[in-house]
């Protein structure tokens, strides 16, 4: 039943009413995606939500930590769920008690197990509260790596309750953020969060009627693609893995180095490489039918000038910090002679560097492209900042003296009817958790290592950047990342203490991220019309619930699988390697034991990639400068340098191959199909993506437990796309790398 803290009178709501007709929305893939029309008597508060959406939310919260530890990790996301319970809410509104009774303490109203037939605003409810359970698309809280390299690769202890605290303030110190800053990135029309348009078009297509009876109605095409998907994937999956990857040139040249450098879609410059597997075009990037044609081109231009320009440039016309020693992309670190260093043989029993032993291996040295990647990325984050202060800072100073003269859209309006959630609510999350994390801090600092005043800074680097990432995200579906530049500055003030690092990334970073993500959610309940307390109750439940499933599942796996995740003790073919956690691991060591100072300081090799700061800074000024000289070229205001210096960001671990399949897929739906087929495209356009996305998510769950879990696997060509010769070998002047001897 709907919660009487969430409608208004019903008078003032019918009043409002009269306001909203013949409005629409001022950008054109909201208004022809989201409907302009609510019926707010559809009960909400039900027992098929709570059942469906802490069932949800327990079982995504298990298997995706689960999952995370296994050397092919898995992902089950939001997608699944929406797909899974709409039978399942409809079988439950046939089948329970439709008797009516009362709650003490909620006077007069009458409450049933069943209210009437399955409605959009509890699919909304459960689908949300269900993606706290996947850490919001990302799998387990992110905390929960900290736990995990303390235990399985310090090999030290730290407490359940510090761990705890850990993990759910993390994730909770967003709501204080989200709540501050929802009236400048919710309310707004222009604030449209392109990614929430798959999840309204599902929707739509499961709860709506179609009125064109000529052409397939939305739930049919989306069963049809879901299916196609599914049935698809066994191949590239499992059958035939090499079509995920196929490279001419390494085919026709497989024992030439600059044949590999130049063709290779995994670790080259991808030039005549290509995918048949949806799974490559949407990793990492996501669905290339969500992002805005302007953010695919500004990701477009970005990739040309790194990959294509900077990369050949640096790598053979200068051989910039002696890159043909190294391979040409790789995340891994090397010693001067072209080898990967050994990270342990730098580490004392007190997990602090070994100074020792570190003059004596020498300097780490990284890839050429990973190197420019960390400059792009001190770049991207000041160009956010510079960026939204001057596109955007007038019209957040408006929204903040609430003197804007911009009238609400419709979907704002038709919100309206609906209490609001009180300031307090946010204030109050925002303080328990920062006041329980402070206490962690003071009182369990031996665990943890951050010290109070760390946690502060953390915290102030999240406010400072949740608004202006929020607004970028918002209006491009790219979200620039703090994780590299809170490694940096805590690395540089506070170095020696990996675990100290990690803990202040993950306040300063994740805290972030999870404001960015509950203020998505809040944008898709608004698009949605879903009551806002309601929204905010599921959330902090499903959140708080989700947290501890993550660290219980965490701890259990850590006590009880011997050597998990230490490659050289789990015997072979073992699946608990933690191939994330072991990533985690080496930035704890890099930024945090190494430091910064050690590689892109005085005492580094690469201290001349700070003047990426200086030019983030300068770029947008540029661009403002064009647009203000040149008002009427609409075009300029549409050039955004956060997303085209972070463009890469993702560039290792991802690909050339999953960037240029992005990139052409993205240009067809988003620019020709929009522009020449603009009916299909709003009928089918985000169907399509969650279809695919769906059918891909069932066939990965199918074939991890029918195969994986066996160890069962197939070996012939077409599943060898990992061996010598066939485009993914790491290459290197002169070294034979991961065992793949090219000339």
């Amino acid at each position: 039943m709907a919660s009487p803290l969430d409608i208004e009178n019903e008078a003032d709501r019918k009043s409002k009413e009269m306001e909203f007709e013949n409005e629409e929305s001022p950008i054109e893939q909201v208004r022809l995606t989201v409907s302009n029309d609510d019926d707010p008597t559809l009960p909400v508060w039900t027992f098929r939500m709570w059942f469906l959406g802490s069932l949800s939310c327990i079982m995504l919260s298990f298997l995706n930590t689960f999952f995370g530890y296994r050397t092919e990790p898995l992902v089950i996301t939001m997608i699944s769920v929406q797909v899974a319970t709409m039978p399942l809410g409809k079988f439950m509104a046939k089948v329970l008690p439709t008797t009516k009774f009362k709650i003490p303490g909620f006077g007069d109203r009458d409450f049933s197990l069943n209210p009437g037939p399955f409605n959009v605003k509890e699919h909304v409810l459960i689908s949300i509260f269900a993606n706290t359970g996947s850490a919001f698309g990302n799998g387990a809280a992110y905390a929960v790596g900290i736990v995990n390299i303390i235990k399985a690769f310090y090999g030290r202890n730290i407490s359940f309750a510090s761990a705890w605290i850990l993990v759910v303030t993390t994730q909770v110190l967003g709501y204080g953020w989200a709540g501050i800053f929802r009236k400048y990135v919710v309310d707004p029309a222009e604030m449209w969060w392109p990614g929430n348009m798959v999840q309204v078009s599902l929707f739509r297509a499961f709860h709506e009627k179609d009125d064109e009876k000529r052409s397939s109605s939305r739930a049919k095409f989306f069963v049809i693609v879901l299916a196609c998907s599914f049935a698809w994937y066994i191949v590239p999956g499992y059958l035939f893995s090499t079509i995920s990857n196929i490279s001419l040139l390494c085919y026709m040249f497989p024992k030439s180095l600059l044949a590999q450098q130049i063709g290779s879609g995994m670790k080259g410059l991808g030039i005549l490489s290509f995918t048949f597997d949806w799974a490559t075009v949407s990793a990492f990037l996501g669905s290339p039918l969500v992002s805005p044609f302007f953010a695919i081109i500004n990701v477009l231009a970005g990739y040309i000038v790194m990959v294509y320009t900077i990369l050949p440039i640096a790598y053979w016309g200068l051989n910039m910090y002696n890159a043909q020693n190294f391979p040409m992309i790789s995340s891994h670190l090397f010693d001067a002679l072209g080898q990967k260093y050994d990270v342990e043989k730098i580490v004392n029993n007190n997990f602090e560097i070994d100074m020792p032993a570190y003059n004596k291996l020498g300097r780490i040295n990284l890839s050429i492209f990973f190197a420019i990647s960390y400059g792009l990325n001190f770049a991207s984050v000041v160009a956010t900042l510079s960026h939204v202060g001057l596109f955007n800072g007038k019209e957040i100073y408006r929204q903040f003296k609430s003197i804007s003269k911009k009238k609400p859209d419709i979907h704002t309006k038709l919100m309206s009817k609906y209490k609001s959630i009180p300031n307090w609510w946010f204030y109050f999350m925002l303080a328990a958790s920062f006041c329980l994390s402070l206490a962690m801090c003071i009182f369990m600092k031996k665990e943890i290592q951050l010290p109070w005043w760390g946690l502060l800074w953390s915290v102030a680097l999240a406010f400072v950047f949740t608004l202006p990432i929020s607004i970028i995200s918002a209006t491009t579906n790219q979200a620039p990342g703090l994780n590299v530049i809170t490694e940096y500055l805590i690395g540089y003030v506070y170095p020696g203490r990996p675990i100290a690092n990690v803990c202040f990334k993950t306040y300063g970073y994740i805290s972030m991220t999870q404001a960015i993500s509950f203020l998505s959610d809040f944008k898709l309940g608004h698009y949605m019309k879903i009551p806002p307390r309601s929204m905010f109750i599921v959330q902090l439940f499903g959140t708080i619930v989700a947290g501890t499933i993550n660290l219980g599942v965490a701890w259990w796996l850590l006590t009880s699988v011997e050597n998990i995740c230490n490659d050289a003790l789990l015997p072979e073919n073992s699946p608990w390697t933690c191939p994330s956690d072991r990533v985690f691991y080496d930035a704890s060591v890099i930024w945090g034991l190494v430091g910064p100072k050690r590689m892109f300081g005085p005492l580094g090799n690469y201290n001349a990639l700070n003047w990426g700061f200086l030019i983030g800074g300068v770029l947008p000024l540029l661009v403002w400068l064009l647009h203000k000289a040149f008002p009427t070229k609409s075009w300029i205001k549409l050039i955004n340098f956060p997303v085209i210096l972070s463009a890469t960001a993702a560039m290792p671990p991802a690909s050339t191959l999953n960037f240029n399949s992005w990139i052409v897929v993205g240009i067809v739906f988003q620019f020709v199909v929009f522009r020449y087929r603009k009916k299909w495209w709003e009928r089918y356009n985000y169907v399509l993506s969650a279809g695919l996305d769906a059918g891909l998510a069932f066939m990965g769950v199918v074939i991890y437990f029918a195969f994986g879990m066996r160890d069962i696997s197939l070996d012939w060509w077409g599943t060898q796309g990992e061996h010598c010769g066939l485009a993914v070998c790491p290459t290197a002047k002169g070294i034979a790398v991961d065992g793949c001897p090219l000339q």
